[in-house]
This record gives C-alpha cells, sequence and structure tokens, in this order.
C-alpha cells in the first residue's frame, strides 16, 4: 500500500481529529502515526502538542476505558487490566484509576452475572453448575477471591 504524503499540518490536524473522536492511549497514536512518513521529530514533536493541547490525556484516557469496559461490557478487573497493559498503560495508572468503578456497583454486576449465568445451566449436578459458573466469571475478569465471595 502506497502511502499518501500529506504536510505536517495535515498529519498534525489528522491526528487531533483522531484524538477528538474519542480517548485515546500513547500507543494507540504512535500506532495511528505509522501511517504517514514522518522523522522522529516530527512524531515527538505532534506528541508534544497533542500533550500540551490535551487532545492525548493518558488518565483520561484510562478512565474511560475502565468506565465503558466496566459499564457497558461488564468486564471485571482483572480482563481491564490485561486489555490496559497491552495498550502500555502503567500498573500504577491502572490502580489509581480504578476509582472509577464503585465498589457496590462492581459487586451488583458480578452478582447479576453470576446468577444469570448459573441459571442457565440445566441438566448439571451442582458442583458442575458452580465449576463452570466460577470458569465463566474469571473469563470475564472478575477475581476468584470475589467470586467465591458469592459462594459463601
Amino acid at each position: 500500500m502506497e502511502k499518501k504524503s500529506f504536510t505536517f499540518e495535515e498529519i498534525r490536524q489528522k491526528l487531533v481529529n483522531y484524538c477528538v473522536y474519542q480517548d485515546r492511549c500513547h500507543a494507540e497514536v504512535e500506532q495511528k502515526m505509522k501511517e504517514f512518513i514522518l522523522i522522529p521529530e516530527a512524531k515527538e514533536e505532534i506528541i508534544l502538542y497533542l500533550l500540551k493541547e490535551n487532545y492525548l490525556n493518558e488518565e483520561r484516557f484510562t478512565r474511560s476505558y475502565i468506565r465503558g469496559k466496566f459499564y457497558m461490557k461488564h468486564w471485571g478487573r482483572n480482563k481491564i487490566r490485561i486489555y490496559l497493559k497491552q495498550k502500555h498503560v502503567s500498573e500504577k495508572l491502572i490502580n489509581k484509576c480504578f476509582d472509577e468503578i464503585d465498589e457496590r456497583d462492581y459487586e451488583k454486576t458480578l452478582k447479576k452475572k453470576f446468577e444469570d449465568y448459573y441459571a442457565k445451566q440445566k441438566g448439571l449436578k451442582e458442583y458442575q453448575k458452580k465449576s463452570k459458573t466460577i470458569k465463566y466469571l474469571i473469563s470475564k475478569g472478575f477475581e476468584y477471591e470475589k467470586i467465591n465471595d458469592i459462594f459463601e
């Protein structure tokens, strides 16, 4: 695929639009920049501009990512953490931003997911239903300790 050539200003504006459309992390912006032919100095200048003008804000991105994945997709913390790490967000920032999830909401969501899934298990012995449900909830990113509390 031939890379189209744009002026520095055009590329910068394309990246501003990319960040305005939805919150982005550094890794996504770096990835997007690969579509353009840019010398390292130009890349750095664009990143600095995006940061200075607050188009690129790693904490804002992390917070909105956590809210979206929990409140819309009902992911648990472990799954959210894994996906944020793949985007090169630091452990420290991830931990700081987890306060976006209200603890009561988290427990309510886990309980609901548990009840819905558990109720669907037909024709199985009790321990099989329990084990399938635990596996399912772990795959959704919920912590084993939290899941176990429900069974208590």
